[in-house]
């Protein structure tokens, strides 16, 4: 039965897969705080922070820079959840392989715009982060993100606390999943962090290359 279960589980649940989406995810987040004047592309929780603080301070140019993105970051999961209504019995390919595709489009199209647009590239890298964390969101059936910590952290350690507690071998596999997504995601902020610095605002096609890989895997989905 546990054999059966494993050949029916979606490519997209794999941690493999998991784990790809996971290291773009995080050097999505490095590049546009490095390249892109310091602001998050998936860390919406940092954007709030600052924006409020600018706010406050009436430097509402600044501010504006972390609202737009924030904004992008909604109409991503908007798009993303209407793809995945309109093509969910698609058969030729799979709803989330298109989603993917948009990324590696979008993503692609980001590393032509020169830093004086610094915006429309931090909202659109926010727009392709979004539809990834709306359409990824389970690891071998258990829910995370792939592009931000805070919940998997939540998760992991909830997991453990209770295979310390009661022992579950299950518990601690579940744990072990939700905080090796983590320590990709901060393997894949580490490398966009240093390779923006040597490759500057192009680095992102890296993290296309990395969802392409994501794509063509997927072609092995099962339904």
């Amino acid at each position: 039965m546990l054999r059966k279960n494993r050949e029916l589980r979606q490519t997209s649940e794999t941690f493999l897969l998991s784990a790809i989406l996971a290291l773009s995810g995080g050097f999505q987040d490095a590049y546009t705080y490095n390249a892109r004047d310091e602001v998050f592309s998936n860390a919406q929780t940092g954007n709030v922070v600052l924006m409020s603080q600018h706010l406050m301070m009436g430097d509402f140019k600044i501010a504006l820079r972390y609202l737009f993105p924030l904004i992008a970051f909604a109409l991503g999961v908007l798009v993303a959840e209407r793809i995945s209504h309109r093509y969910k019995n698609a058969s030729r390919i799979h709803w989330r392989q298109i989603v993917v595709l948009v990324e590696i489009v979008i993503l692609f199209a980001v590393g032509f715009i020169p830093v004086r647009f610094n915006l429309l590239a931090t909202m659109l890298v926010s727009f392709a982060c979004s539809m990834q964390v709306q359409t990824f969101r389970k690891v071998n059936g258990y829910g995370y993100a792939s592009t931000m910590c805070i919940g998997n952290l939540r998760s992991g350690t909830e997991s453990l606390s209770v295979y310390l507690r009661d022992k579950e071998p299950g518990a601690l596999r579940k744990a072990m999943h939700y905080y090796g997504i983590i320590i990709i995601f901060a393997l894949g902020a580490g490398a966009g962090g240093v390779c923006t610095l040597h490759l500057g605002f192009k680095s992102i096609w890296i993290s296309s290359a990395l969802l392409m890989v994501a794509h063509l895997m997927m072609y092995k989905e099962k339904r």
